[in-house]
């Protein structure tokens, strides 16, 4: 009778350990033998009975992941350059079909390497959104930077399952050639004149040449 209640409490026990329920700041990623042929399947806030043996879990951390990007110089040209200084608040998505890429993409990985994956990706498509605008583009208009930033990010990021929270664009400085700058203005071969204002003379009476030189007194011999 006791080696029929081990038993039974036993396996009771193996059964309740192998139900797992989702917190809501993560999902629950189910591997191995799954339906429909799926490689995994992913829970967010509910709860699975995860079969012994044949499949075994993981789980995906939802919380925001925040990367510095700091200031990046990207050069169009030899005179042509943009300066970008930003941050980034990115998290792996919760929707139905992006959150089933992270966990094959992202399953594993720590959140100090999502953060270095985000920041390469994010680099990429910055220099890409500078290059396609030009710098004549982004210095008339800064928020068409920041717009197509921000659609090509989710675009990207969307195919590892993560998302953009929050872009934050600080500064936005461009470098253009400036015609009056680069003007030179050389001096000619002839000295200039100083010019001086028009003085008018006044009018004297004619002087006799007799009245500044009298005649000598003394006889020579």
């Amino acid at each position: 009778m006791i080696f029929f209640s081990t038993i039974f409490f036993g396996s009771f026990l193996l059964w309740v350990q192998r139900y797992k329920r989702c917190p809501p700041d993560k999902i629950l990623v189910v591997y191995g033998k799954t339906r429909a042929g799926r490689s995994s399947m992913c829970i967010q806030g509910g709860a699975c009975f995860v079969w012994p043996v044949i499949q075994s879990h993981q789980w995906l951390d939802l919380t925001p992941v925040p990367v510095d990007l700091g200031e990046k110089e990207f050069s169009l040209s030899q005179k042509h350059r943009v300066k970008i200084v930003s941050k980034l608040i990115a998290a792996i998505s919760t929707e139905t079909g992006i959150m089933e890429n992270a966990a094959e993409r992202l399953l594993g990985l720590n959140m100090e390497s999502i953060r270095d994956l985000v920041f390469k990706i994010t680099e990429g498509c910055m220099r890409t959104v500078v290059k396609e605008l030009g710098a004549e583009a982004i210095q008339s208009d800064p928020d068409s930077l920041a717009d197509r930033l921000g659609e090509r990010l989710n675009s990207v990021l969307t195919d590892i399952g993560l998302k953009v929270i929050h872009l934050d664009i600080l500064k936005i400085e461009v470098s253009l050639p400036d015609s009056s700058s680069f003007e030179s203005v050389l001096p000619d071969d002839t000295p200039s004149i100083p010019s001086f204002p028009d003085l008018t003379l006044a009018e004297k009476d004619p002087v006799d040449p007799s009245e500044n030189n009298p005649t000598s007194t003394h006889n020579l011999t």
